[in-house]
């Protein structure tokens, strides 16, 4: 049964609505559900899209747009800064697995040009399904996350120079040409074509350094958010497309032109504009890799093609690793760079069709590849969940637990539990007065900052009776609870309410309801962290719209007295939530009629 394309687009869009709420559900990443939805819409299960070939193409456009953004974030200098682990990490992978696949196929009775082909393709791992992992799971700046990226860009790079040596491997008497005559490069020889890819790279750099801020300041005196958003996506077409003319990979190419508009001041404009229709191509991309699973292929040989699943990703997840130990990368990081990267890539699945048409391999065996490839990238958020939830944690468990300091005559009356940013600002104060202060800082990184500018601070859990008595809880006068958790502040709170009495507690809130539980443990001076604060800056825009300083000030503290009264009263009842409710919109109107009423008695 044949459906129109706009029935294939909606099936797309509602499996990408149904599949990622669902994944998340059950925290298997959105990945996992575009790939799952992928398989059930499939030919090979539902039947509801029966060619994903003619949308993937589509949909590997989101691969372009997420290079483009990637180069957004990217200033030259900070890539310049990333060069060793670019081409010195990137580069030892690339060899050392291509090396391992290749020798693997000979071992296995392969021909030269046949192992080195696959074992090249194979090398590669996947941009568009690494990178969205390390967005979920909030990696990107992390040892993990860096390694990856600079790997990943190594490879993005490599394909250039592997599409243009595979006509080198070709059986004698093969259309060498024809693949190129079909994604319209433009043909040149030797040193001309380096030139032309050399000056097209140096093209679009130029344009976007120097012309594009031209151009995007026409489109913004337009003053029609639609046409900026119309540019930005003509924009990264048309590099796309004059890559292709060079023979560039199109992500590469858009990943240059981000890179050249990184100092942009339009950069989050674009970001901003481009972001929702990265996330949906992308999406769909997932989507039809699940698609193209080939559940016939895998039904006649499930333990071969299982097998081989297998072996690419334990070969490729030791070259990895063995990589990574190389360049120093801690265990902890070392195991999650390799089970990140152990899958094949997109760029496979590219190469895989250019060595058929050269006869390098044949329609059996690039079918058998790609199936392979395809299933390393569906199985590889379930490695990623395996490694979240069962080997970092344990050796996070084997790192060495720093002992909390001993406190030993300290006579300080005031004791501040946690020094972050709200208690530094408390600290100083009360120091300027010439006030004793006893600092207690969970996080040690932040007591060796402490000390570095002459802070005296203790590295300790406030929420231990032990450590608080070792700083004379008992003695002291006031305990200010600064930490930023509000369960952890609640903890503290209830330890030094239960075994401190008469230690008087001045507590951080988050929030009102924080507010409301701190108040039922008997805690009776809260001070909302955001509130005063925010109450100033509503003062300074008064101030700024004309309004004279006097009145503006004076109307602050009227609110500021009133809205504590609130509060206040509000303790009463606070769990009572439509009592709650229809209170705070009574005595709101009446604030607003007191505020309105006072500017007319002026």
């Amino acid at each position: 049964m044949t459906h129109s394309f706009l029935f294939e687009i909606f099936i797309f869009l509602a499996a990408a609505c149904v599949a990622a709420p669902l994944a998340g559900r059950f925290k298997l990443g959105a990945v996992s559900g575009y790939l799952l939805a992928g398989i059930f819409i499939g030919p090979y299960v539902l039947g509801l899209i029966e060619d994903p070939e003619k949308v993937l193409h589509f949909a590997e456009f989101g691969v372009v747009m997420m290079m483009f953004l990637i180069g957004l974030e990217l200033e030259p200098a900070a890539l310049w800064r990333l060069r060793k682990s670019v081409f010195g990490l990137g580069g030892a992978q690339m060899i050392l697995t291509a090396g391992l696949f290749t020798g693997a196929g000979l071992f296995f009775g392969y021909d030269f040009s046949l192992s080195l082909t696959a074992g090249t393709a194979l090398a590669l791992s996947s941009t568009a399904l690494v990178l969205q992992i390390l967005k979920e799971r909030e990696l990107n700046n992390t040892e993990t996350g860096e390694a990856s990226f600079a790997v990943l860009l190594f490879q993005d790079i490599a394909v250039i120079p592997i599409l243009a040596f595979l006509p080198l491997l070709a059986a004698k008497g093969a259309q060498i040409a024809a693949p190129e005559t079909a994604a319209g490069t433009v043909a040149f020889s030797g040193y001309m074509k380096a030139l032309f890819v050399i000056s097209v790279i140096g093209g679009v750099i130029f344009a976007g350094r120097y012309l594009s801020r031209h151009l995007f300041r026409l489109i913004a005196l337009a003053k029609l958010r639609e046409i900026f958003t119309a540019f930005a996506l003509a924009l990264i077409v048309g590099v796309t497309l004059l890559m292709q003319k060079a023979g560039v990979s199109p992500a590469l190419g858009a990943f240059t032109a981000g890179v050249a508009l990184a100092g942009s001041e339009y950069r989050r404009t674009l970001e901003a504009d481009i972001e929702p229709f990265k996330g949906l191509l992308l999406g769909l991309f997932f989507i039809s890799v699940g698609m193209g699973i080939d559940f016939d292929l895998l039904s006649e040989a499930p333990f071969l093609i299982i097998g081989a699943v297998l072996a690419l990703m334990m070969i490729k997840g030791a070259a990895l690793f063995a990589v990574g130990r190389l360049f120093r990368l801690g265990d902890t990081h070392n195991f999650g760079f390799a089970m990140l990267l152990c899958q094949g890539g997109e760029f496979a699945f590219v190469l895989f069709q250019f060595a058929n048409g050269l006869d390098i391999l044949h329609s059996e065996q690039a079918r058998f590849l790609t199936l392979v490839v395809a299933l390393s990238m569906a199985v590889t958020p379930l490695v990623m969940s395996f490694h979240e939830y069962f080997i970092a944690p344990r050796f996070m468990s084997l790192l060495p637990i720093r002992e909390y300091d001993e406190i030993a005559n300290t006579e300080g009356t005031i004791i501040i539990a946690g020094f972050g940013r709200f208690g530094q600002v408390i600290g100083r104060f009360l120091l300027g007065w010439g006030e004793k202060v006893t600092v207690l800082e969970k996080n040690p990184e932040q007591i060796e900052l402490l000390r570095k500018f002459g802070f005296q601070g203790y590295f300790g859990d406030a929420a231990r009776p032990d450590l608080l008595h070792s700083a004379k809880a008992d003695q002291a006068k006031v305990l200010i609870v600064a930490v930023d958790d509000p369960d952890i502040c609640l903890e503290i709170c209830r330890l030094a309410v239960t075994q401190f009495p008469k230690l008087t507690i001045f507590a951080r809130a988050r929030n009102r309801r924080h507010a409301y539980d701190l108040h039922k443990l008997g805690v009776k001076h809260i001070k909302r962290e955001m509130f005063e604060s925010a109450l100033d800056l509503g003062k300074q825009i008064m101030i700024h719209l004309g309004k004279p300083e006097a009145e503006a000030q004076r109307k602050a503290d009227h609110f500021r007295l009133f809205d504590e009264e609130m509060l206040n009263e509000s303790y009463a009842f606070f769990e009572d939530e439509p009592t709650l409710v229809n209170f705070s919109k009574t005595r709101r109107a009446e604030m607003e009629r007191i505020l309105q009423s006072d500017e007319k008695d002026r």
